[in-house]
């Protein structure tokens, strides 16, 4: 028998699992009032990821072209799932404050388990890009493709799991102005038109009387997968890409701060660097660098 620990530990990525394939947020479990994920249990995951991809990204620094540093590697997991936090952190009151601009039914308490599974969709992508990573720091000497690939790979997470956040949002308006019927509620007008089996759909249809029940279990739409309803706003949408826009500014000066998460070959292993200029800066010397080859 596993030990307590074990079990609650493998309860945690099972919800993550069930995040990524968008059985947590679909339109039945939301109409139920069922976004419940563990807030605390799903921080731990996050950790435990940001530790991983840490681990890959700092393992530059004991190869032959980095910095020779091996202290490198635990300073990087640190500071991976440390980045994470501390964006949230300086980011959720903005978000909250937004979100009740606009007049959001979402608690602060639902906001909060919101951007929680964001950021699990987010470090999900990134660990699993970790091994590419790795792989990368041991076959190639060049400091500056290992910056970049480093920055693409952060980008592409937190687009994935900015996505999932719009479409968790989306999926919510739905719900909130369609509220599951009553099950005594008896159907009025002509019944709808047969369904296509091949077409995606977000509700499973169990009642045998329904004309839809085809006998043949129906998969809930994907964590990024469009479901069909109501659209956001214009004030939600323009307030969200806002904060996106406030949260990647954030994410990236608060990553700068950080630094190093790779280790310079040429300079001597620090925590943390003396503060100068910023991320965009450097992000385009390092781009400069990288075509001109120095």
């Amino acid at each position: 028998m596993p030990p307590l620990g074990e079990d609650r530990m493998w309860g945690w990525i099972k919800q993550l699992d069930r995040l990524l394939r968008g059985e947590a947020t679909s339109l039945p479990e939301l109409q139920r009032g069922r976004f419940d994920i563990p807030v605390v249990g799903l921080c731990v995951v996050i950790a435990v990821l940001g530790l991983i991809y840490g681990a890959c990204m700092g393992l530059f620094a004991v190869t032959g072209s980095g910095s020779g540093y091996a202290m490198q590697i635990p300073a990087s997991m640190v500071k991976v799932p440390a980045l994470f936090f501390l964006t949230l952190i300086v980011t959720f009151p903005s978000l909250y404050v937004f979100n009740a601009l606009v007049g959001s039914r979402l608690s602060f308490i639902q906001v909060l388990r919101l951007l929680i599974g964001s950021l699990a969709i987010t470090l999900a992508v990134l660990a699993s890009l970790g091994p590419i990573v790795a792989f990368f720091a041991i076959s190639t000497t060049s400091y500056p493709f290992m910056k970049l690939l480093n920055v693409a790979v952060f980008a592409l997470s937190g687009f994935l799991g900015l996505a999932f956040l719009l479409q968790t949002l989306h999926r919510m308006a739905v719900t909130h102005l369609s509220p599951p019927p009553s099950p005594t509620a008896q159907p009025s007008g002509p019944p709808p038109p047969p369904r296509d089996p091949d077409a995606p759909m977000d509700v499973m249809i169990t009642d045998p009387s329904d004309p839809r029940y085809t006998g043949v279990p129906i998969p809930t739409a994907g964590a990024l997968e469009r479901v069909q309803g109501h659209v956001l706003g214009p004030h939600t949408k323009t307030i969200f890409r806002i904060w996106v826009i406030v949260f990647g500014f954030v994410g990236t000066q608060m990553a700068w701060v950080l630094r190093p998460f790779i280790g310079r070959p040429d300079v001597p292993f620090t925590w943390f660097r003396h503060r100068e200029s910023n991320f965009f800066q450097a992000l385009w010397e390092q781009i400069a660098g990288f075509f001109t080859g120095r």
